[in-house]
């Protein structure tokens, strides 16, 4: 039988936004904190947790785990999971909770905020203008509009990025080793391709075995134009030495790092190592460097909205709600029709001109009352033609249906057999799933965040 929320003890290792243990207090949780002892003490009294809340204080390993015999679920106020030996935890039926939808905003505006930085020359010129050095050509910059901008890693934090790029005019590539992620914002490529037109590589990659010291000398020299590179993921994904010799041969224009090599597993003892590494000193001396330190993903809002998805997840796994029931009526009106087209600002402005619809970049939107009289609306959206957001479907036309319920609606699916393509993706305007139709059609379902829309 499930222990009840008071009888579940959980162990806080690390400091977090306030609401995080007062949340999870209100909903009968007993809550312990211990932020100074060392790994071995915590373990010696492991057994007595039922859960345990962490960040990056130290890494939780098969040997951790065998002595936290009672230990139900690790949740790490973050977005990776990789200071836990994951494979062997979930062999122990422990759940893992990380909390990706709590900072990809912050990372998306703190990377764009490094590109606009590294084009403009601002953190040079900030400081040349403060010793009275007043240096207009040699700080000229340069403009994001036209340029191709790369990322690797299509998930939480390179959807949120690749969405902050939408107000330039820029061409946004994908890569990643998922299929069918690309999206109305970045089209998935091949590497390769990735590397023969980028002008900007943003990296958005946990570190795995496959992405440990990928951006290497090898990885650089592949790329057919000099490049400015954006790191707001991991720091052991880039082999800094490499990257060094780059900035100062011309091949890197300039990086922006929010993240490098040699940090520790707990971020803030880097400054008291001895013997820094050479590569490094040439680094922190590289006019053409933005460096902070790894906060890409830590806002005051994102503090507390990573806080909020842990207490959600928790939540959800000790008080699961009732599955509801989905009526018959399971798509409740049409949300858009999305098509291609070879040149969709072009014809947004000739229906604007002839038909008088109100255009934007996205199309145009029809505002109507349903039969209640509640505010609705309807997307019509032309695609480029070479848009990878209707994939796998061949189709040049794709459906956008409103629906209610729909983790509920997917799960149900599933179970009739449908094909589903990718997973339930959450954005500030609501939730979105995709399907396809017997004759392969590309359906989106649609959870308005706002009944309005």
């Amino acid at each position: 039988m499930p222990l009840k929320p008071s009888a579940i003890h959980i162990l806080h290792l690390d400091t977090n936004h306030y609401l995080l243990k007062a949340q999870l207090e209100q909903l009968g949780f007993v809550n312990h904190e211990d932020f100074t002892s060392s790994k071995t003490e915590v373990e010696a009294k492991i057994a007595n947790y039922h859960g345990i809340v962490i960040r990056s204080r130290f890494s939780i390993d098969k040997t951790f785990l065998d002595k936290a015999t009672n230990l139900q679920f690790i949740a790490r106020v973050g977005a990776g999971l990789e200071s836990i030996d994951c494979d062997y935890a979930e062999s122990k039926n422990i759940t893992l909770i990380a909390a990706p939808e709590g900072n990809r905003n912050a990372v998306g505006e703190h990377a764009l905020a490094l590109l606009l930085s590294l084009f403009n020359n601002l953190n040079k010129a900030d400081s040349e203008v403060r010793l009275g050095h007043w240096n207009r050509e040699s700080n000229r910059g340069h403009e994001l509009d036209g340029k191709t901008v790369g990322i690797i890693g299509y998930g939480n934090m390179g959807k949120s990025f690749a969405k902050k790029l939408r107000g330039f005019d820029v061409e946004v590539l994908c890569y990643d080793i998922l299929d069918g992620v690309g999206d109305a914002n970045a089209k998935q490529v091949p590497l390769q391709e990735l590397q023969e037109k980028a002008d900007v590589l943003s990296l958005h990659t946990p570190w795995t075995p496959i992405t440990d010291k990928m951006v290497n000398a090898n990885f650089i020299s592949k790329f057919t134009k000099p490049f400015w590179l954006l790191n707001t993921a991991r720091g052991k994904n880039v082999v800094t030495a490499d990257l060094v010799t780059a900035l100062e041969s011309g091949k890197i224009l300039g990086a922006g790092l929010d993240v490098i090599e040699y940090e520790k597993l707990s971020f803030e003892t880097l400054s008291e190592e001895k013997n820094i590494p050479e590569a490094y000193h040439r680094l922190l001396h590289s006019d053409k460097v933005i460096l902070t330190p790894h906060i890409a993903g830590w806002t005051f809002e994102s503090h507390e909205r990573l806080a909020q998805v842990i207490v959600d997840k928790i939540k959800a796994k000790y008080f699961e709600a009732p599955k509801e029931k989905i009526s018959e009526a399971k798509v409740t009106g049409i949300g858009g029709l999305f098509f291609k087209s070879k040149s969709p600002k072009e014809l947004a402005a000739w229906y604007g001109k002839h038909l008088g619809l109100e255009t934007n970049d996205y199309g145009s939107t029809f505002w109507w009352k349903d039969t209640n009289g509640n505010d609705c609306s309807t997307q019509w959206s032309p695609f480029k033609d070479d848009t990878t957001y209707f994939q796998p479907s061949e189709k040049a036309f794709m459906q956008n249906f409103r629906v209610q319920h729909l983790e509920v609606l997917i799960t149900n699916l599933k179970a009739e057999g449908v094909t589903i393509v990718g997973e339930i993706e959450s954005y500030d305007y609501g939730n979105f799933a995709w399907i396809l139709d017997p004759e392969g059609n590309k359906i989106e379902l649609w959870e308005p965040n706002d009944s309005a829309l």
